[in-house]
């Protein structure tokens, strides 16, 4: 399903819509200074409208977090599974899965998906529920892959286990890692790929 597709589908917000707006500057607002700290008035603001505006859109403001994690999940396996089309090897659909979960951590494309680790927890149980049905989602395509790969004797390491370590070690780069340094985004993607593989 393409990005056109599960906006028809009402499955992701029109970016250029202003439901769109407002989770795009959400999802900036809560990378920079936090969930908890961000306030409706802050997100208001940023948008250049009346506190109660935002309340046509979402009922509060966790309901805006859930929003933007889950269209970022989304919009992340669309991209995943437009670059697996593409791969001619096993070896070269891990390549593009680092590939997508880099510039979804680093935001590239989309500022929502990098909060999803330290934000989702202020969700309510029943507002986790379906984000957790979309990460299974999403980690299934990355176990799919790891575990030929494993089958196949090409990482040393059984699946499940490689995703932990690949995701914790893709997670730390937002504490170090800068594209305007020495190392570039692809050239990060190649050392943590040449890390994975024997």
């Amino acid at each position: 399903m393409s990005t056109e597709q599960l906006i028809e589908a009402g499955l992701i917000t029109d970016p250029d819509s202003a439901k769109g707006r407002l989770l795009r500057t959400a999802a900036r607002l809560f990378k920079d200074k936090g969930f908890n700290r961000s306030t409706v008035r802050d997100l208001a603001s940023e948008l250049g409208m009346l506190s109660g505006s935002l309340f046509y859109h979402y009922p509060n403001k966790e309901a805006i977090l859930q929003a933007v994690i889950e269209e970022s999940i989304r919009r992340a396996l669309v991209r995943m599974e437009d670059a697996l089309v593409q791969a001619d090897s096993v070896s070269e659909k891990l390549q593009a899965l680092i590939h997508c979960e880099v510039e979804a951590v680093h935001g590239v494309v989309d500022p929502g998906f990098v909060i999803m680790v330290p934000e989702w927890r202020n969700l309510s149980e029943e507002n986790q529920a379906p984000i957790l049905v979309l990460r299974s989602a999403y980690e299934a395509v990355w176990r799919a892959v790891l575990d030929q790969m494993y089958a196949e004797g090409l990482i040393a390491v059984e699946g499940g286990l490689m995703r932990h370590f690949i995701r914790g070690a893709l997670m730390e780069t937002t504490h170090w890692f800068k594209a305007s340094g020495k190392l570039s985004p692809r050239a990060l993607e190649e050392q943590l790929y040449q890390a994975v593989v024997r």
